[in-house]
């Protein structure tokens, strides 16, 4: 009570100050005074608390309002001197406008940037900087910002051209850059300069202020109270659900203000949740401490005085206040930069700046982001100064212990700085930055090893998250690399390779981290960690990639790096080779030393970042050509090769093994590893490299020794070392999975050797460009099949800058297909380029591999080529790598292949495989190749060292005199079990023997003639079986012959049927309506229940059949979407109003089943969800509750089932009739007589349940099967979905008549026929009432009250509604008249009625032509002149006088079209006359046919007879416009939206209603509304108000279209905006330019006019069960 009472007396005290306030004096009082920092703060402990922090609830609007007259208003006139008004327009009127634009952007703010002319990917620029520039037209990249980052258009670092947007264009006027303080007097200067630094220095005390009970010096209340708040502050540990419990908990407030306080929380960083004295703030403060600390740590509660709220309330508004003022003016901005920057009084990192940067861990996010702003806004946009802070502005070790998002901390702005090319030089050369920033990394990871190695073994989750801190350091470092140095001085050069020297410590402690060691026996216990290795590894990918582009820009100091690297790598072994024996290896007559090492056995590492930055390193000696130009500089005869590959070929062995199953017991994390270590994300700076270091060594040494060392790490060398390995291997009795395994590694091994001499398109290792490589990834990935765009870059590793080079390269390997409406454009394969396929690419797993060997194969055989898939040509070596090509022809592997292929001319128990077979035939082509290469390019005969021809020929040494190479391929040549390597080893013989020995010529005759004799033999056989298949069906038709004559029969009599379907006399039209109605043949229909697969034949005396139907409210044809929806109650829907407002539309997926049938399955799926219901708590896609089911067989949605009825035949009819007639003359009137129903009682129980169903979701009210509405329902929803339907075949340009599906046609067929029978279902006399009071809308009836205006009426709802109630009034009508008579005078009345509503609503005529018009025209524009001027005189003069007929008859013909062709569609399914084949084309003469299947004449005036009663227009235009969804732009823009409820804050998810094109903020607590009693989210709540339940809508920053359907259904669709490739961008995570393609969004669009969104999403909920987990309502 005591604060109720205080907020009443304040405003009063204060009203007194005001009143004797004046701005002016307090201002000059203080420009008189010493000591302006004591009368300011004095001022500020008198005012702030008065104004600020009076009660729980704070008032922005009149604090704002008093803080700017008593607190800003005497700042701003002390500064100016004068009225601030005049003083600041001086301001602005002599400044020059800044160029840099400097937009701050806000989360989920779309960005650009430019992926032609951006220094790097953090360059953007904001939406409108952007569309104003040159950028618009280039390859840009669209992102939603994280937030804090801004607008960097105007800074000419940051882009390489184009810097400028149309409105930050500099003047050439002002290019003279002079100092923006000359145009100030010095007066004004020190003035300024006293009131930033006090309101600077008054802001960073009160935000760093860390006291809960009392203020800084100065600034002590005069009186005291005591009251406090409950202060909740922000972080991110605890979720939204945690702190509303608690809140709930500890305040008793409702859920609703729990969401509040926990959504401001989120957003500003702190709320006050209590208001009060200190003991009830306590209280609460340890209720909300006891409730969170159970899991983790307890949410960050204080209990602060109110006084102290009120001067941080106020210090954020002096933050945003310095802001404001230095916009005025660049001179404002310098000065308070000046301000901040200048040292305090304790020196070092004292001014105001570091302060703010030193306690940003402790302030809240809603205070960080003022101040940030504040410093983009100043510090960063003037450039003298952002040097300045940038040097302050250093690293942050405090960040890493800060519990907020990066985004939120002040070590953010590192990108803003670090990334400006002249900046991150100065950083370099000046603060040693490069060296800080690795220091300060290492020294935060303090977990090592024995030998100094990284161990992320007992790694806890609070380590992990810090782990996450730190890496944002190895970003930082990424920021200062990514810009490479033009020109070196001497001063970049020594302080880079000194930051390189940390670089290569903190390398060092990774080299060998991770250790594992193969598991023998039993399966590992613990899966050892291995994730945090391997994130450091994708962290540094890029910075070890761009420390070589460094090195590659300057030679001096790419050979001091190759020096340093040697050393680090140098040191790095000798810790290792201890305790390792020597060995001698010798075979084929070489000998080489090395030590003994088993992967299997010992430790071994896939970490090895040294080597691999040693092996980068020596790739650019070569591609700079420095290893050839100063040789002497270079450490390379100090190289020891052995060394040098050691440990990349060990890696390689471990994934070997790995492949042969020798490793299963490790788990799961070696297969990870192995995963990691070659995926696109991490083999450039793993695998490729260790490749490449194999390359490096083996080029140094002699070929044999280096494939001894190979086959001893393999393991493998024992089997081919022996002098009788070819025989004796065979008969070792070996184990199984020794062998498997031994066969394995012989693959692996030999894949090796042919990638060492065969990958050779690094430049520098062949002599090739950079972008050949690029091309050769992208012809690899394409011959395994075509692939999107996205794929493509998926598969390609990224630089730093997020690029591939794909496009550069990509058309002259590929070309594009573009996509449907459907799937995504492929880039297919250019046939030219398939020779250049390598079946061994280095970059396939192996399942790439057989899938792209198949593809292939499938080519050459379509191509009819043979299907060999020899090695492609290669370019050559680099001359630093040229001695690669000796492998090829040494001895060692000569042995080996040699070996292999006596293995396969003998097989023995599966000691070889055919995948080792094919390896050394690839090997063979590549050293045949290679021979044939060097032949073309050598000058004389005698530099041609390569002769792999003569070696192959040449037999084995004397004591084994073993067959040579080329024997034994010719050997192989026919061995039947070789067949499908047949072609290639012809291939082969043919390239050694280009001369052609006769020998080879015969063999090859031989080969042809023995081909034709299989060809021939397989003919035959292929006939002899298909002589036996058609004998088997003689043979069952002769058995079987009654029931093939059965079917021809039946077949002759449909036939014919379809004949008798025309009139019997060949002139008499087709006609619908009317008593000349063309009788259709009475033809029994009989159809199949898809349940018990029972034949039943529709009787209205039968069992009932139904057919499965989807009922749903429907706006699709409104015209008028903001009537407010009826009160379900009181609501009397017999008139349909012309706007169609709301509808209700009936579906059917067409499929039929016996009533009972269906009520037993759908009994089941309520049984089955009451027991689901039990056991899960997830909603399905469909609401059983609703009577929703799916359909048993296509599983589409519904909700209801339409009986199908047969036709009543008329003698049927008549027979009940006249016994109910003499019934009733006999009777007395008073009675009800009592009519005998025609149909079944099952069908009459369908009839009721159908009539409900549509009743209940019609009005959205409970079943009541005695309401009179219901048969007006049924017969609305007829109408409707006639015009829903005849509107869609107009929009889709088909014609009326058979070009409907069969579902809906049957769905139109038994709406009709339900509608007619509806009546006998319902009371009567009320049916009779309806009747009355429908046809009181068109011929006035005194009894009848309140009967609407005509123009009020949709006229196809009511003549359905009147023809279908019409029943009811017959079966007690004696006058003899016939149904059909009575139908066609109705039909002609309204008609009349239509036709009046058209003239009456037809608009001004637009003047055009007179056209000439023959002599039925003539009677028909006259017979319209008359008619309207008859409604003239009746309606007095409100109608405007029409000089031609043309126009009159013109408006009546084109506006009732769409009334007729619903007639016609309505007749036609009502009584089954079919339709005259003129309508079933689109073709001229369609209103005559039309008329007459109507029975109308074609001149409709002549229908006009008598005159209404007309009340005064109400206009409503004719015919109808179909509706479409709004239009979008071509161009995808992500629109900005504020939110409406949270104060002017951008709404985190925009999202727009594509059927009105209101923009709503969706999935947010803030917009959330009630909706029949539950919260539901903005887009849900739309649906109610705009699509009766049903949304389609754009979610804006995702770039993904929704669909809802009532509040627990949903999913989402393929969004209508493509790229460039053909492929749509959901999340815009790729970011190319989107552009609207018109067939997808026209296929949305007919999904809506079809009232298909329901059924879409329920397809979509069964496909996708994570789509049924969603809270859809909450959009």
């Amino acid at each position: 009570m005591a604060a109720a009472e205080s907020d009443r007396e304040v405003p009063s005290a204060l009203c007194t100050e005001f009143l004797n306030f004046s701005v002016k004096d307090t201002a000059s009082k203080w420009l008189q005074v010493t000591d302006l920092y004591k009368e300011v703060y004095h001022h500020l402990a008198r005012y702030v608390p008065k104004i600020y922090c009076l009660g729980p609830n704070l008032n922005p609007q009149s604090e704002d309002l008093l803080a700017q007259m008593l607190l800003q208003a005497p700042l701003e006139w002390y500064l100016c001197g004068e009225d601030p008004s005049t003083g600041l327009a001086k301001l602005e009127q002599n400044n020059q406008p800044s160029q840099l634009c400097g937009h701050v952007f806000k989360v989920g703010e779309p960005t650009y940037s430019c992926r032609e002319c951006a220094a790097d990917p953090t360059c953007v620029l904001c939406m409108q900087c952007f569309l104003g520039s040159v950028h618009k037209e280039h390859r840009y990249r669209m992102t939603t910002s994280g937030g804090g980052g801004f607008c960097d258009c105007g800074d000419t670092e940051a882009w390489k051209k184009g810097p400028y947007c149309q409105k930050h264009e500099p003047n050439i006027s002002d290019s003279c850059q002079e100092d923006p303080l000359a145009h100030l007097s010095t007066d004004m200067i020190a003035r300024c300069y006293n009131v930033f630094s006090v309101v600077l220095k008054y802001a960073v005390d009160m935000l760093t202020w860390d006291k809960e009970d009392e203020l800084p010096p100065g600034l002590e209340p005069p009186d005291r109270s005591d009251t406090y708040y409950c202060m909740l502050f922000n972080d991110e540990v605890h979720t939204y659900e945690q702190v509303i419990y608690t809140l709930q908990k500890a305040v008793n407030c409702t859920q609703k203000e729990a969401v509040s306080f926990a959504t401001t929380v989120d957003r500003d960083g702190r709320k006050s949740v209590r208001f009060g004295d200190f003991a009830f703030c306590e209280l609460a403060k340890s209720v909300i401490v006891r409730n969170t600390s159970r899991q983790s740590k307890p949410l960050r509660v204080q209990v602060m005085h109110s006084s102290v709220v009120a001067h941080q309330c106020f210090a954020l508004k002096a933050l945003h206040w310095l802001g404001h003022v230095i916009g005025y003016s660049d001179a404002l901005r310098r000065i308070l930069c000046q301000v901040g920057l200048e040292r305090g009084p304790e020196g070092e990192n004292s001014s105001l700046v570091d302060t703010l940067m030193l306690c940003d861990s402790k302030m809240w996010k809603g205070a960080r982001n003022v101040y940030h702003q504040l410093f983009m806004s100043s510090l960063l946009m003037d450039l003298k100064y952002k040097k300045l802070f940038a040097i302050q502005f250093r690293l942050q070790s405090d960040y890493v212990k800060d519990d907020h998002d990066r985004e939120f901390s002040v070590t953010d702005l590192s990108v803003q700085m670090f990334t400006v090319p002249s900046l991150a030089r100065m950083l370099i050369t000046e603060e040693n930055l490069m060296t800080t920033i690795i220091r300060t990394f290492v020294d935060h990871l303090r977990h090592r090893d024995l030998q100094g190695r990284f161990q992320f073994e007992r790694y806890t989750a609070q380590q992990a998250f810090k782990f996450r801190r730190v890496q944002s350091l190895i970003g930082d470092l990424k920021y200062v690399l990514i810009s490479r140095p033009t020109e070196w001085s001497d001063q970049l050069r020594e302080k880079f390779l000194e930051g390189l020297d940390t670089f290569l410590e903190l390398l060092k402690c990774m080299q060998g981290m991770d250790p594992v060691v193969r598991q023998v026996g039993q399966h590992i216990e613990m899966e050892p960690e291995w994730e945090a290795a391997f994130t450091l590894q994708m962290k540094l990918t890029h910075i070890i990639s761009m420390i070589q582009e460094w090195c590659a820009t300057d030679e001096r100091v790419l050979i001091e790096a190759y020096k340093k690297c040697l050393t680090a790598l140098t040191h790095c072994h000798s810790g290792f080779a201890d305790g390792e024996q020597p060995i001698t290896l010798s075979m084929c007559g070489h000998s080489v030393d090395t030590i003994r090492y088993c992967v299997s056995q010992e430790k071994v590492s896939i970490h090895l970042p040294v080597s691999r930055l040693l092996a980068g390193l020596h790739v650019l000696l070569s591609k700079m050509e420095v290893a050839y130009r100063f040789p002497e500089q270079l450490p390379l005869s100090e190289l020891s090769p052995p060394m040098l590959i050691e440990h990349p070929l060990r890696c390689l062995v471990l994934c070997a093994q790995v492949h042969a199953g020798m490793w299963r017991r490790n788990g799961f994390s070696l297969v990870n590893q192995i995963y990691y270590y070659h995926n696109v994300k991490c083999r450039v700076e793993m695998f490729d490299k260790d490749l490449i270091m194999l390359q490096a060594g083996a080029s140094m040494m002699d070929p044999n020794h280096f494939l001894m060392i190979v086959l001893s790490r393999f393991e493998l060398y024992h089997i081919f070392s022996s002098a009788e390995c070819r025989k004796r291997y065979n008969r070792e009795n070996a184990n199984k999975d020794v062998v498997q395994q031994n066969n394995t590694l012989t693959e692996e091994m030999l894949h090796l050797i042919m990638m060492v001499v065969g990958e050779r398109f690094e430049s520098g290792i062949g002599q090739v460009e950079g972008c050949d490589e690029i091309k050769r990834e992208i012809l690899h990935q394409l011959c395994i099949r075509p692939m999107a765009h996205s794929e493509l870059v998926k598969a390609l590793p990224e630089n730093e800058n997020k690029e591939t080079g794909m496009e550069r390269v990509i058309d002259c390997v590929a070309s594009f297909k573009k996509p449907g409406v459907t799937g995504r454009g492929l880039y297919e394969l250019r046939p030219e380029c398939a020779k250049q396929f390598n079946l061994y690419f280095h970059h396939y797993s192996r399942a790439d591999q057989s899938k792209a060997e198949e593809a292939q194969r499938k080519l050459k055989r379509q191509n009819g080529e043979d299907t060999a898939l020899p090695p492609p040509v290669l370019p050559p070596f680099c001359p630093l790598f040229a001695s690669l090509v000796n492998i090829l022809q040494c001895d060692v592997l000569l042995g080996m292949l040699g070996a292999v292929l006596q293995w396969a001319v003998e097989p023995s128990a599966g000691h070889w495989s055919e995948s080792m077979l094919q390896r050394v035939l690839h090997l063979i082509g590549m050293a045949l190749l290679e021979e044939q290469q060097q032949l073309e390019n050598s000058s004389e005969d005698n530099d041609v060292y390569f002769n792999f021809t003569l070696k192959m020929s040449r037999p084995g040494e004397a004591p084994s005199n073993t067959a040579s190479v080329l024997a034994l391929l010719e050997n192989l040549q026919n061995a039947p079990h070789l067949e499908v390597h047949e072609d290639m080893i012809r291939w082969l013989l043919k390239c050694t023997d280009t001369s052609a020995s006769p020998l080879f010529q015969t063999a090859c005759d031989k080969d042809k003639a023995e081909r034709k004799r299989k060809a021939e033999m397989a003919r035959l056989r292929r006939e002899k079986v298909m002589a036996q298949m058609s004998e088997m069906q003689r043979h069952f038709i002769n058995e079987n012959k009654e029931l093939f004559q059965q079917s021809l029969e039946e077949l002759d009599a449909s036939t014919s049927t379809s004949l008798d379907h025309s009139p019997a006399s060949p002139d008499a039209a087709l006609a619908c309506v009317g008593p000349r109605r063309s009788r259709p043949r009475e033809k029994r229909q009989v159809v199949t229940c898809i349940l018990c697969q029972e034949e039943q034949e529709i009787r209205a005396d039968g069992k009932a059949m139904v057919l499965a139907a989807f009922v749903q409210r429907s706006t699709v044809m409104s015209k008028n979407r903001t009537r407010p929806p009826h009160d379900p109650k009181r609501y009397d829907p017999l008139f349909m109003h012309p706007d169609l407002s709301f509808g209700t539309h009936t579906g059917s997926c067409g499929h039929i089943m016996h009533s009972h049938c269906w009520q037993r399955y759908f009994e089941a799926v309520q049984a089955k969800e009451q027991r689901r219901q039990q056991r899960l708590r997830v909603h399905t896609s469909y609401d059983v509750g609703n009577g929703e089911f799916l359909c048993p067989l296509c599983e589409c949605l519904s909700n209801t089932v339409i009986p199908l009825c047969e036709q009543p035949g008329l003698g049927q009819w008549l027979k009940t009739s006249g016994q109910q007639i003499k019934a009733m003359h006999s009777a007395h009137r008073k009675l009800q007589p009592v009519s005998e129903n025609p149909y079944s009682s099952t069908i009459k129980e369908m009839l009721t349940t159908f009539g409900s169903a549509t009743y209940k979701v019609g009005l959205k009210v409970h079943p009541n099967e005695q309401d009179p509405r219901i048969p007006i329902m049924c017969w609305s929803s007829c109408a409707y979905t006639i015009q829903s339907i005849e509107r869609l075949l107009v929009d889709e340009k088909k014609p009326l008549f058979g070009s409907l599906p069969c579902r809906q046609d049957d769905c139109l067929s038994s709406l009709a026929r339900f509608g007619s029978a509806c009546w006998t279902a319902a009371c009567q006399p009320t049916v009779q009432g309806h009747f009355i009071r429908l046809l009181a809308a068109l011929i006035p009836d005194p009894q009848v009250e309140a009967s609407p205006c005509i123009l009020d009426v949709d006229m196809l709802h009511l003549l359905v509604s009147v023809v279908l109630s019409y029943g009811s009034v017959h079966s007690q009508d004696s006058s003899g008249l016939s149904v059909d008579a009575v139908q066609l005078h109705l039909f002609h009345l309204i008609t009349v009625a239509h036709m009046v509503q058209i003239l009456l609503t037809s608009g001004p005529e637009e003047v055009t032509m007179e056209q000439e018009s023959g002599e039925a025209e003539r009677g028909e524009e006259e017979g319209a002149c008359r008619l309207y001027n008859t409604l003239r005189t009746l309606v007095g003069s409100s109608l405007p006088e029409v000089g031609s007929g043309w126009h009159l008859w013109r408006c009546v013909k084109t506006g009732i079209l769409p009334y007729l062709r619903g007639a016609a569609l309505f007749f036609h399914h009502l009584h089954g006359v079919p339709a005259p084949p003129e309508l079933h084309a689109l073709c001229p003469g369609q209103w005559e046919v039309l008329c007459g299947y109507l029975s109308l004449p074609s001149n409709l005036l002549q229908l006009f007879h008598g005159q209404q009663e007309l009340l005064e227009p109400l206009l409503h235009g004719f015919p109808r416009e179909s509706n479409s969804l709004i239009d979008l732009p071509d161009d995808y823009i992500p629109k900005e939206q504020l939110c409406p409820k949270s104060g002017g804050d951008k709404s985190r998810a925009p999202t727009l209603c594509l059927v009105c094109g209101s923009m709503l903020c969706s999935q947010s607590y803030c917009c959330q509304t009630e909706l029949e009693g539950e919260d539901v989210g903005a887009c849900t709540a739309h649906t109610f108000a705009c699509g009766a339940g049903v949304g389609i809508f754009l979610r804006v920053r995702e770039s993904q279209v929704l669909f809802l359907a009532g509040k627990t259904k949903g999913c989402f669709y393929a969004p209508p905006y493509l790229d460039d490739y053909g492929e749509t961008d959901q999340g815009l995570r790729r970011g190319n330019p989107l552009h609207l393609c018109h067939e997808r969004y026209r296929k949305i669009q007919k999904l809506w006019r079809q009232h298909s969104i329901t059924e879409e999403i329920g397809h979509a909920q069964e496909a996708n069960q994570t789509l049924v987990g969603i809270d859809w309502q909450h959009l």
